[in-house]
This record gives structure tokens, C-alpha cells and sequence, in this order.
């Protein structure tokens, strides 16, 4: 996406809500060195905050979670779901901040509810590798200051509506599914006598190597696809056995569930 040249970087940023995707962020923030902005992080999650804060020069470690606010222009929101409530209740949100909301499954409107503020709320699903600056983060509504941060940090992606949202937020909690597959193979390949660690080395060489061709986006999903098979190959037994239409409308079924609960 094109991201307005014009749009001055946020200086002061800080996380309510250091686990993992507030680890990630911060260790992206400051990815490659050079400038980048104060962090500002909420004493919830001491440990990772306190690590962080020790790791990287001005990656301070509030008092509390009103501190987080009062001393950024935006705060992201990176607590889990069920703990929204207690972590942000009370909170004094000025409208001239900016809120970057990255809790799976909670809508702005919820959100404006438990901070009563006119601040602007910015969805956001930034995921792991944001870490190296390499996650496409989806957001909605669309925001200039929030489209550039994430651009440089791999890129932003603004949708249209809280709909489209819904749907790029399904599609992300497929990613383990992704990793139980690559586990289950490791362990048909044991129970066939292949040492364990030879089976996994050999599994997260081939699926690297997928990965590197999932960066050629002159062919479509369809078209890697095929080119990976020949006619009766061992790739098209697999696929035509395994995944087969039942299977295939099972993982639909299966989103189709998910995004109902989103909404």
C-alpha cells in the first residue's frame, strides 16, 4: 500500500499488555537499530517487561497502566481477551490519543465502552514475525499514523469494514493448525523407524523452502500448486486422498464456526 510520505512517526508508543505479540512488537520497534520511538510498557506481564526494558535503550516499564497512557501518543492494547475488564477499567483515555486495539475477538465498540472515550480505535492484527519487521499487519478502520507504523514494520493492510476484519482474523487462527500438521508428519515418519530429530530437520527444510516460494506472487496459490505436482505424482496422491472435498468443506465449516463467534 502507499503510506502518505507526509505522516510524521509516532515518538512515544506504549503496550498495555506485554506476552508474546507485546514482546514482538516492542523487539520489532527496535529491529535493525536506528531511530525509533520511546516504549512505554505496563508493569502486567513484569517479567518479559522487565527483560525488555534491560535489552533496549528507551524501553521504560510504567507504574501502572494509566502511566502507559498518560506518557504516549498511541497505546496498543495487547491484553488477553478475558482480562480486558480489569486491565482497562478506569483508564482516563484523552481523545487526542490513538488506540491500537490487538485483542482477538474484541470488537471498538466493546472496547469504547470500557474506556468511555472519543480517542480514535484502530483494530490491528499483527502477527509473530513482526518481530523482524516481516508481518503484513491488517487493520481497520484505516489510520495514517497506524498504516505508517505498521508499514515499517513489514506492512499494513487497512480493510474496508470490521466484516473483512472478521474474516482476515478467522484466517490467522489457522497458523497451529499449520504447525500440528508439520508435527503429525514428524510423527508418521517415527512410527515408520525415522529418528525424530532427522524427521523434523528434514520437514522444516522442505516447508522453508515452501515458504520461499509463497514470496512469488506472480503465481497464484492455485499455480504453486500446481507446479509442485506432476500427473499421478506422489504431491497429487496426497492431495486428492487426504484433502479431498469432505476435508475441504470440513475446514471451511470449521471457519465458518470461528468468524460466527467473531462477529
Amino acid at each position: 500500500m502507499d503510506v502518505d510520505m507526509e505522516v510524521d512517526a509516532v515518538q512515544r508508543i506504549g503496550i498495555i499488555g506485554v506476552g508474546e505479540i507485546g514482546r514482538a512488537i516492542v523487539t520489532g520497534l527496535r529491529h535493525g537499530g536506528g531511530e525509533s520511538p520511546e516504549i512505554f510498557l505496563s508493569p502486567r506481564g513484569a517479567r518479559t517487561a522487565a527483560e525488555l526494558s534491560e535489552r533496549y535503550t528507551g524501553v521504560r516499564v510504567c507504574a501502572d497502566n494509566q502511566e502507559v497512557v498518560d506518557r504516549s501518543e498511541l497505546v496498543i492494547v495487547a491484553v488477553r481477551r478475558q482480562d480486558r475488564h480489569h486491565a482497562l477499567a478506569g483508564l482516563r483515555v484523552d481523545g487526542r490519543k490513538v488506540v491500537v486495539n490487538v485483542m482477538a475477538g474484541v470488537g471498538n465498540d466493546d472496547l469504547r465502552r470500557i474506556l468511555a472515550t472519543d480517542a480514535p480505535l484502530i483494530r490491528a492484527i499483527p502477527l509473530p514475525a513482526i518481530r523482524e519487521r516481516r508481518s503484513v499487519t491488517v487493520t481497520y478502520p484505516s489510520h495514517p499514523e497506524v498504516n505508517f507504523l505498521f508499514e515499517q514494520m513489514g506492512g499494513a493492510l487497512p480493510v474496508a469494514d470490521e466484516a473483512a476484519f472478521n474474516v482476515f482474523s478467522a484466517l490467522t487462527g489457522t497458523l497451529t493448525a499449520h504447525y500440528s500438521y508439520l508435527a503429525t508428519l514428524t510423527s508418521w515418519a517415527a512410527d515408520q523407524g525415522i529418528a525424530s530429530d532427522d524427521a523434523d530437520r528434514y520437514l522444516r527444510n522442505l516447508f522453508q523452502g515452501v515458504g520461499r516460494a509463497l514470496s512469488d506472487e506472480t503465481r497464484s496459490l492455485h499455480q504453486l500448486a500446481a507446479d509442485h505436482e506432476t500427473p499421478n505424482g506422489n504431491n497429487e496422491r496426497i492431495r486428492t486422498t487426504w484433502f479431498d472435498p469432505a476435508n475441504s468443506e470440513a475446514l471451511k465449516k470449521a471457519l465458518d464456526d470461528l468468524l460466527a463467534d467473531l462477529k
